[in-house]
């Protein structure tokens, strides 16, 4: 390229160079100048000057080169393309074409650039292994299955993605690779086999795709050299209702162990059928380092009938393991957000948690029905929240309500921090809570302690017995003014 540049007639150089490079039987010799004229056309075209047009894209597919070395030059040669919209061929359509007509030999080559992250200037937001990863995906009907095992012989996080992708848009493909890789010698398939057997048994609707896992299954619990893999054998069997009564035992037994491979989403479909031996697994699981991800799944498969069950089981495991109260109550939070869809599980799970649950899940659930959340919430949390006020009388938990409802902000908390104060001055222990907490808020949150002083002057009748002389005289000297007593 800067003998092209140098050369005071280019198009004569430009026309020679091209022509013998495309007559010669062989051009992997020329791999060196390939290369550098490659770049050359880069360099041109982020200096914003035009590559000489006898080098277009119909020039490197007339090239005589292994399909890798053309590859691994049109690599390159993406970053010269133009944006989608300009006239002319693109590099990124000519490897779209050789993908298309050879998928077998280019699969495989395009996994190669997955590590490549330059962006590509003509497309904001893309990289080099972006691009392979759409075209991959886009063209993958020409040889899905070549696909998947070229993916699962990949360790980059690209081909898992695209894996995760394919199990929930081609999960009879899927399903296919998990049996052929169960019968493969090679241990990396087994596990292969496993980890996206998993993933796409939620997506296998079929009888035939659920055979397929089925059969992978039982092929990798004949192995003793599996072991570690059998637990997530047994997860696909329980899942399928065909299968579940007879492995269901064994797959419980492991689940309570804290089998990594059998994970919470696959033991919790086994609820609705046997819902006593699958509670008293989680009941182990839920004391385990996996205690959030074992909560969410048992949460998403309780049914309204189960669910004052579940809520009495997730109490217990509270009140083992305090810490995971946070995973209820963020849980709970989500969930509620999913509108009237989720109230036939949640009102009675809630109100069982609010009503028998230990403090610390109480208190966690008071910070969560404080807020509005999502609009589609707002009538469900209103009636938990009147419900929690009705019946509770324990100081820390009407203290997280407190806390939780002054830290919304604005004048829109108002009636429900005097709800709880009022409930929380019917004790000596309540009053001093109280008082401590509308300090530390005023310390803490701008603009409470204006609030706070606002509502004394206002409506002194109905505030002025729930501030303490203290704490009035810090809120005072907080905002800056004083109200008369």
């Amino acid at each position: 390229m800067h003998a092209l540049d140098a050369d005071p007639h280019p198009w004569w150089a430009g026309r020679l160079l091209a022509g013998t490079l495309t007559r010669v039987p062989d051009a992997t010799p020329y791999t060196e100048v390939l290369r550098l004229l490659a770049d050359g056309i880069t360099e041109r075209r982020g200096e914003g000057r035009p590559a000489p047009a006898e080098f277009g894209p119909a020039f490197w597919t007339a090239l005589r080169l292994p399909q890798a070395t053309r590859l691994d030059l049109l690599r390159r040669l993406l970053l010269a393309d133009g944006a989608p919209h300009e006239p002319g061929p693109r590099h990124l359509d000519t490897v779209a074409h050789l993908l298309a007509a050879d998928p077998a030999a280019v699969q495989p080559l395009l996994v190669r650039w997955f590590d490549d992250e330059r962006p590509l200037p003509a497309t904001p937001h893309a990289t080099v292994a972006t691009a392979a990863q759409a075209l991959l995906h886009t063209h993958r009907h020409r040889g899905l299955d070549g696909l998947t095992d070229v993916l699962a012989d990949s360790t980059h996080r690209r081909a898992d993605e695209l894996l995760a992708v394919l199990a929930e848009e081609e999960p009879s493909a899927v399903c296919r690779a998990v049996d052929r890789w169960a019968r493969d010698e090679r241990p990396a398939r087994h596990t292969a086999a496993v980890t996206h057997g998993l993933r796409v048994a939620p997506h296998a609707r079929t009888a035939a795709d659920r055979t397929l896992l089925r059969h992978a299954a039982l092929v990798l619990l004949t192995r003793p050299a599996d072991g570690l893999l059998h637990g997530g054998a047994l997860a696909l069997l329980v899942q399928d209702p065909g299968s579940r009564d007879r492995h269901l035992a064994r797959a419980l037994e492991r689940f309570a162990a804290g089998d990594p491979y059998l994970p919470p989403s696959a033991v919790a479909a086994a609820l609705p059928t046997h819902p006593d031996p699958v509670l008293d697994a989680f009941r182990a699981r839920l004391c385990g380092p996996d205690a959030g991800e074992a909560l969410r799944r048992l949460v998403d498969a309780t049914t309204p009938r189960l669910a004052r069950r579940v809520a009495a089981l997730i109490g217990q495991a509270v009140a083992q393991r305090p810490e995971t109260a946070g995973h209820v109550a963020a849980y709970t939070d989500r969930r509620l957000d999913q509108g009237p869809a989720a109230r036939g599980v949640l009102l009675p799970l809630i109100t069982g948690l609010l009503d028998g649950g230990p403090v610390a899940v109480r208190a966690a659930m008071a910070g969560v029905l404080a807020g509005d959340g999502a609009p589609a919430s707002g009538s469900l949390r209103r009636e938990l929240r009147d419900h929690l006020l009705a019946h509770e009388d324990d100081p820390a938990v009407l203290d997280a309500l407190l806390r939780a409802a002054a830290s919304q902000g604005g004048d829109g908390r108002r009636t429900l921090v005097h709800r709880t104060a009022l409930l929380l001055v019917r004790t000596p222990d309540g009053t001093t809570r109280l008082d401590r907490a509308l300090v530390d808020l005023a310390r803490r949150l701008p603009g409470f302690a204006g609030r706070v002083t606002g509502w004394l002057a206002d409506a002194p009748d109905e505030w002025a017995a729930l501030v303490g002389p203290s704490a009035r005289r810090t809120i005072e000297s907080l905002a800056g003014t004083r109200v008369p007593a």
